[in-house]
């Protein structure tokens, strides 16, 4: 897969697996981020969201998007919490579904999480080994 194949994927696919780590335990849960022009994740949770203090812990995650066809995505890189109104902005105008949680990007209980990509490994199933790249 080439980068913009792993784009589409992203796009198209629309939910990915978040993992964090509470301790030794992996944790794993459905996200629907925003892929930015930069190449990095924007996330929205809950303020009372357990994430939360998992990447304040160990900002280390890794997202996996897997479409019908078996072909996946997987992102690895480093989480921040983050207050920027920019990107809250920009995560509230491209994820619709925020509406259905918040009354809007300055709802108290809206909070981003910013995903700095680093190596994807990405593979289709004609594939006899996985390609990695960046989305930089």
């Amino acid at each position: 897969m080439n980068k913009q194949e792993v784009i589409d994927l992203i796009k198209d696919t629309g939910f990915g697996c978040l993992a964090t780590m509470e301790g030794s335990q992996p944790r794993v849960r459905p996200m629907l981020p925003y892929l930015d022009e930069d190449g990095n994740l924007l996330i929205a949770v809950l303020s009372r969201s357990r994430t939360i203090d998992q990447i304040k812990k160990n900002p280390q995650v890794e997202i996996c998007y897997i479409d019908r066809k078996m072909c996946y995505a997987r992102l690895a890189g480093k989480a921040k919490i983050s207050t920027d109104p920019t990107k809250k902005e920009i995560a509230w105008n491209n994820i619709p579904m925020l509406r259905q949680y918040f009354s809007d990007a300055e709802d108290p209980n809206f909070v981003l999480i910013e995903v700095e990509t680093g190596q994807v490994e990405a593979m289709t199933p004609h594939q006899n080994e996985p390609t990695f790249l960046s989305l930089k």
